[in-house]
């Protein structure tokens, strides 16, 4: 196809973390994530309007003007149609609007000697499940409180070894769990419960950044300036980020 001088998107891979805002800001589809970074599917999706660049956290977006591929409305409703037919189908195996937390990938797993064997277990409680703990479960009180998303357990192989010692966990899942009643229980345990700290482990994809979501809207609701740590956990298994919300 011809190109024509236009309007176009361009993304700086060294700014952009990947987190998928421009994604669901862009109506054409002409941005996905892939390998962790948000790319341009086809020039001929982008209108060069700059929808997307209000989304994005870190500055990665801009609209540059070069040589391109012409935007193409009839194309885009196409593949938008596509789309919709891709993810309402039960056999859908990778999103092609690249959600972050969708992409099937595979990993290198560590070699045995590569991390530490006969790690002990520093659970000091039972149930570790949101919402099969109480807010008057005695284990709570003046508690260094680790707020987990569940694939966190699974990712990060020293959970045991350094986010746990010491704290009492609660996990659960920000994009499949009830975000009303756990906003609801922990306003109530922010508000009743005297804890030393609150801790919160969360994985690299978007969607987990709704537990954080979630605790900002229970302190809200407790009027409780609580600070909380959070750790951002990547798929292979390390801790990206600290930061304090």
């Amino acid at each position: 196809m011809a190109k024509i001088r236009r309007k176009i998107i361009e993304i700086d891979e060294t700014l952009c973390n990947g987190c998928g805002k421009c994604v669901t800001a862009c109506a054409e589809g002409a941005l996905a994530i892939i390998d962790g970074k948000a790319r341009l599917v086809s020039e001929i999706y982008c209108d060069g309007l700059g929808a997307c660049l209000g989304e994005c956290p870190t500055g990665a977006l801009k609209i540059v003007e070069r040589e391109a591929e012409e935007f193409d409305e009839q194309a885009v409703e196409e593949y938008l149609k596509r789309m919709k037919a891709e993810l309402s189908s039960p056999f859908t195996s990778q999103l092609a609007c690249g959600c972050p937390s969708h992409q099937l990938r595979e990993l290198e797993p560590e070699s045995r000697s590569s991390i530490e064997a006969n790690i002990p277990s520093a659970l000091s409680h039972w149930p570790v499940q949101i919402r099969l703990i109480p807010p008057s479960a005695p284990f709570l009180r003046e508690a260094k409180l680790l707020i987990c998303a569940d694939c966190v357990s699974v990712a990060y192989p020293k959970l045991h070894l350094e986010l746990l010692p010491e704290r009492k966990i609660m996990i659960g899942c920000p994009k499949f769990d009830p975000a009303e009643l756990y906003v609801e229980k922990f306003a109530e345990i922010f508000e009743k419960v005297p804890l030393q700290s609150v801790e919160v482990a969360i994985m690299e994809v978007p969607c987990c950044k709704g537990l954080v979501y979630i605790l900002n809207e229970a302190r809200k609701l407790a009027k409780k300036e609580i600070p909380f740590k959070i750790y951002t956990i990547g798929v292979k298994g390390e801790i990206l980020r600290e930061e304090v919300f």
